[in-house]
């Protein structure tokens, strides 16, 4: 469509408007708008579309296999299903009640296998889950490092990227959040190797993202 760019597979950047949309061939999930076959990405509903929205580009090709942790009802999932078209969502939820909602939204897609359970437990699900290209994590846990990392050690490929976001709050509600992000990012260093990492403002407070590859 006139001033849209592809910026990812059917990830577009609206530049009048500055929004970014997927093409999808899908109904709307969680009562975004759709435009001719475009789902618009909502920043301040997904975390993954205000990281393109400040201009970072993550690597997700159509035949990504993914482990996605922390799926809620699939807001972000659907439009990541719309990215990886030739791939498959290995999607992590502990919580029943959004889970709900995620089912009828993986019976909708091809490529999503919703799994039930705790992100902090990988060995339970090692039998669903084969090895991927990319991690993806958002939980609000206070060992939510240490559950990625476990997760590389269970399901990553060689240098398999990752995406971890990281809410302040969650890991210490009384200090500073930025003495909690060096923290976060030095501890990261150890197995990963630090691509780029941001703060998320102005659409979610307190929190930033790291995107890293696994270096075993």
């Amino acid at each position: 469509m006139k001033n849209f760019r592809e910026i990812l597979n059917n990830v577009f950047l609206d530049e009048e408007r500055k929004r970014i949309l997927t093409k999808s061939p899908y109904p709307p999930h969680y009562g975004e708008r759709k435009i001719d076959g475009y789902r618009e990405w909502i920043p301040t509903r997904s975390k993954l579309a205000a990281v393109l929205l400040k201009g970072y580009r993550i690597d997700l090709k159509p035949n990504t296999k993914m482990l996605y942790l922390g799926a809620a009802s699939g807001t972000t999932v659907s439009h990541i299903s719309d990215i990886l078209t030739k791939g498959i969502i290995y999607a992590i939820e502990y919580s029943a009640k959004p889970f709900v909602k995620f089912l009828k939204l993986a019976r909708e897609r091809k490529n999503i296998i919703p799994i039930l359970a705790d992100a902090s437990q990988p060995q339970k699900y090692s039998g669903i889950v084969e090895k991927v290209d990319f991690i993806y994590q958002d939980i609000a846990q206070r060992n939510q490092i240490e559950i990625f990392r476990e997760n590389f050690r269970f399901f990553a490929k060689d240098k398999a990227l990752g995406l971890i976001f990281v809410k302040a709050r969650s890991i210490d509600s009384t200090r500073d959040p930025e003495e909690i992000y060096k923290d976060v990012i030095n501890e990261l260093k150890r197995d990963f190797e630090i691509l780029s990492y941001d703060d998320l403002s102005p659409y979610h407070k307190d929190h930033i993202f790291v995107y890293v590859r696994w270096r075993k």
